[in-house]
C-alpha cells in the first residue's frame, strides 16, 4: 500500500468518465469551482492517476463505467487506501442507497445541476 501525503494543500479532482461529453461537463463544473481537474475514463486509469500524484482532494466518479470495476467499486476502495479523498458519485440510471456508498461520500442523480455541483465540490473541499 502506497501512502501520500495529502495535506490540506491538496485541491485537485479526479473526474472518471468514459463519455466523452459528460467528461467535460464535469470538467467544467470542476473548473468552475476553482479546482484542478484531472480525467481518466476508467478506474484503472484513475488507479494509475492516484498512485502518481499527491494532490487528489477529491474523485467524481461516474458509476457505470467499462473496465476492471465500475465506479461504486472505485469510490470504496479509493475510500479504502486513500481515507482523505472526498467521494461524489453519478449516475443516470443507478441510484444507490446511502448505506451502498462509502462514508461521507455524495451522490448525484444525472442530468447534474452545475451550479449544485459546484456548491457541493466547494463543500466538500473546505471541510477536508
Amino acid at each position: 500500500m502506497t501512502l501520500i501525503d495529502r495535506s490540506a494543500t491538496a485541491r485537485a479532482v479526479l473526474v472518471v468518465e468514459d463519455e466523452f461529453l459528460l467528461r467535460m461537463q464535469a470538467v467544467d463544473m470542476v473548473e468552475d469551482a476553482g479546482y484542478t481537474s484531472i480525467e481518466a475514463v476508467d478506474a484503472d486509469e484513475a488507479f494509475a492517476i492516484l498512485e502518481s500524484r499527491s494532490d487528489i482532494a477529491l474523485l467524481f466518479t461516474d458509476i457505470q463505467m467499462p473496465g476492471s470495476m465500475d465506479g461504486l467499486r472505485l469510490a470504496h476502495v479509493v475510500h479504502k487506501r486513500w481515507p482523505p479523498i472526498k467521494i461524489i458519485l453519478v449516475s443516470g440510471q443507478l441510484r444507490p442507497s446511502g448505506g451502498d456508498i462509502p462514508r461521507l461520500s455524495r451522490f448525484f442523480g444525472k442530468p447534474l445541476v452545475s451550479g449544485e455541483m459546484v456548491l457541493e465540490m466547494r463543500n466538500m473541499m473546505d471541510h477536508a
